[in-house]
């Protein structure tokens, strides 16, 4: 079991999961603070200056009552959009690069070669089509 652990955690999958994870956790911050002090002043612009994080419902009376805090819940969904959004942006941009660059290793000219097992196959292929029928 510790031989399959030690196996799964050294795959080059689990370790770029790792390191995404890693930079998710810091691009957080950037994200946030773009949405406080970037976004929501413009917002605030248009809606009156309304901060929606500090919009909630109190939940029955008195200083201990429960609050419904919808304000917050919009807040991690603009978000979750901007987070959504650039991440669309750096994924495209590093497509466009690649296409532009030709960086995928082969260009739109060049065939990769078959790999031994598909090209015996093709001979057998074209060998059976080539005999004459019985």
């Amino acid at each position: 079991m510790l031989k399959e652990f030690r196996d799964f955690i050294a795959r080059g999958n689990v370790l770029d999961l790792a390191v995404g994870i890693i930079i998710g956790a810091a691009f957080t911050s950037i994200v946030n603070s773009v949405v406080a002090d970037l976004i929501n002043p413009i917002i605030s612009l248009f809606t009156g200056g309304l901060d929606f994080s500090g919009l909630s419902i109190a939940l029955g009376e008195g200083p201990n009552a429960a609050q419904f805090a919808y304000g917050k819940f919009i807040m991690a969904v603009i978000n979750f959009l901007i987070i959504a959004w650039v991440v669309f942006l750096i994924v495209k941009g590093v497509n466009t690069a690649r296409r532009f660059a030709h960086l995928d290793g082969k260009d739109k000219e060049e065939k990769a070669e078959d790999p031994p097992e598909i090209k015996l196959l093709t001979e057998i292929r074209d060998e059976l089509k080539n005999r004459p029928a019985v």
